[in-house]
């Protein structure tokens, strides 16, 4: 009887795991936050106070992981895509709230986030 309970047991905790491996469905909300932030990033206009755009840009993703989160433990797939995005704009705000960051540097980071915000689109778009 032991042996059943402590199997039981490890097969239970094993398939708690296998539930965050396991893609998360297609989501209108996701699809639309995602794509709100993509053209965000394709907005930023560098010649202009920049911290704003990226509060705005910080804000968004912020929706969609509290989002995320609230439809449950199926979504750490995509919570998971958006954790590069969110780092890139943390450092960009951490900068920028120093001072004005240079219009190379808001160049730069534009064109990463584009990249990164191109991926994590394919990936929410990408779900059935």
């Amino acid at each position: 009887m032991k042996y059943v309970l402590l199997s039981l047991a490890l097969l239970l905790s094993g398939c708690a795991n296998i539930i965050g491996m396991i893609p998360s469905f297609s989501d209108a909300n996701q699809s639309r936050a995602i794509i709100d932030v993509r053209a965000s990033v394709d907005a930023v206009d560098c010649t202009r106070p920049q911290l704003a755009q990226a509060n705005q840009i910080a804000g968004q993703l912020r929706w969609f992981e509290l989002y995320s989160e609230s439809r449950g433990r199926r979504d750490q797939d995509v919570i998971r895509v958006i954790k590069p995005i969110q780092e890139t704009v943390a450092d960009w705000q951490k900068r920028d709230a120093d001072g004005q960051a240079s219009q190379g540097y808001c160049k730069l980071k534009k064109q990463i986030l584009q990249s990164q915000t191109a991926r994590a689109a394919s990936v929410v778009l990408g779900r059935f």
